[in-house]
């Protein structure tokens, strides 16, 4: 979705006016999730009906008699925090390039650091990369996220080396004028690495790597190899400096937006930049695909804190 032409950019100016009530709100949601009438997310029939008194919840199956609103079923499920804010916040993590930190958004929302941390990894539950498999010329490379061991306290230092140590690998592949696709990655080891290529992308591409031991070898596919330990970065076609373009903005969204990215939660954030990055600029379609990804998906506070 990358490269629209003419993309139709809301401002904070435009959207405030456009989504500036609850009623607003809501009906756009509705007309996203139900256009041809409301479904019950209960049993998915349709003949439901709505409460005058919008008590407990504004709609009633006839068939299975449960109660449901616009938020049943989706990542914004028992939330007190207003349809408005939560669409509101939703705009600003879909816009802002290098992210928003849980910090600015509690000031632009008017909660505490709390909420708005909870309700920004929510909304990262609806930042599904898609799947298929990419082809033709894809770029393939991996990088690091985490301290750097001589700045650890004493008692955090792993005493193992430098580099990658104590490091969360990513690996990224983009399809050249296509989409970014980038998820954590547990060893970079030579089977670890190449049989997520064999995972994400069509056999007989074209792959551009550098030249990471872990990739020689790999059968399938027509690989070049840049070689960046003797200064050589682009050889004709063959280069990864578009995935190093995405690696940039994730790095200047650790560094300058959000100082530290717990290993945690670290594929949340890599999931939302790379969808992000893959959405474009028009500011609705982003929008319409976020709010869209929201159903089916639900995130509770106990299961974030959960170790994983």
């Amino acid at each position: 979705m990358k490269n629209q032409e003419n993309p139709q950019i809301l401002s904070l100016f435009e959207f405030s006016k456009k989504f500036s009530s609850e009623s607003a709100v809501e009906k756009y949601l509705i007309n996203r999730r139900w256009p041809d009438g409301k479904i019950c997310p209960h049993c998915n029939s349709s003949r439901t009906v709505d409460i005058a008194s919008k008590k407990p919840m504004p709609y009633r199956c006839q068939d299975c008699r449960k109660h449901f609103s616009i938020r049943t079923g989706t990542v914004l499920a028992e939330s007190k925090v207003s349809l408005v804010k939560w669409f509101f916040a939703i705009y600003l993590m879909t816009t802002a390039r290098k992210g928003i930190s849980s910090v600015q958004l509690a000031k632009e929302l008017g909660v505490t650091q709390k909420t708005a941390w909870f309700l920004e990894h929510r909304i990262r539950e609806a930042y599904r990369q898609k799947g298929g498999l990419l082809s033709n010329e894809v770029e393939v490379d991996e990088m690091y996220i985490g301290g750097k061991e001589k700045n650890k306290h004493a008692h955090k230092k792993l005493h193992a080396g430098r580099g990658a140590v104590g490091k969360q690998a990513i690996m990224g592949m983009k399809q050249r004028g296509g989409s970014v696709r980038a998820f954590t990655i547990k060893e970079t080891g030579k089977i670890d690495l190449q049989a997520a290529i064999l995972e994400n992308v069509k056999r007989g591409s074209n792959v551009y790597t550098d030249c990471h031991r872990s990739y020689m070898g790999m059968k399938g596919y027509n690989h070049e190899v840049v070689k960046h330990s003797v200064g050589e970065y682009v050889r004709g076609q063959v280069h990864t400096n578009g995935i190093e373009s995405f690696w940039a903005l994730l790095k200047r969204g650790y560094y300058g937006i959000f100082h530290n990215m717990s290993f945690k939660h670290l594929h949340r954030y890599v999931n939302e930049f790379s969808t992000r990055y893959n959405l474009g600029h028009d500011t609705i379609t982003c929008l319409n695909a976020v709010t869209d990804a929201m159903v089916g998906h639900r995130l509770t506070y106990k299961a974030l804190k959960a170790a994983i």
